[in-house]
């Protein structure tokens, strides 16, 4: 499998593809903005019919995961889900299947000045591809 990933003000799937808007950037803020995640999971022939568990998680520039306080207490963002490829009809044996994901926010407050990496992890493995970083701005008074 190899995985690639976009940052984006948003995407969805539909029709087994991925729509995005305002995609391909990699600095935001200082303030909290929606965004999106728009990932692509090329799955190779072998790894078809084979139920796979996916994690995204947010990473600070030393590949701690970044914490909130919420009433529950401190929490991490991470996000899971599942996803199976099977092969479509009348395509050569050995063609790979894309698998399209989107995973949409809200404003994250993150700290103004930072780097910042979502990391995707495919049954318990980081693969190639499977991160994309962005940097924060930093506050208007801080970047003279």
């Amino acid at each position: 499998m190899n995985v690639t990933m976009l940052l984006a003000d948003s995407a969805q799937v539909a029709d087994g593809k991925l729509y995005i808007l305002g995609g391909g950037w990699s600095v935001t803020g200082p303030e909290p903005v929606p965004s999106a995640v728009a990932i692509k999971v090329s799955v190779d022939w072998h790894e078809f019919n084979t139920a796979h568990h996916w994690e995204l998680f947010l990473e600070d520039a030393d590949g701690q995961l970044v914490h909130f306080e919420t009433p529950e207490g401190s929490q991490s963002i991470e996000v899971r889900g599942d996803f199976s490829a099977s092969a479509p009809d009348g395509v050569p044996v050995g063609t790979p299947v894309d698998v399209p994901v989107a995973v949409n926010f809200g404003p994250i407050p993150l700290e103004p000045g930072a780097r910042f990496t979502w990391r995707m992890v495919i049954d318990g493995e980081s693969l190639p591809g499977g991160t994309v970083s962005f940097t924060t701005r930093p506050l208007p008074d801080e970047a003279e």
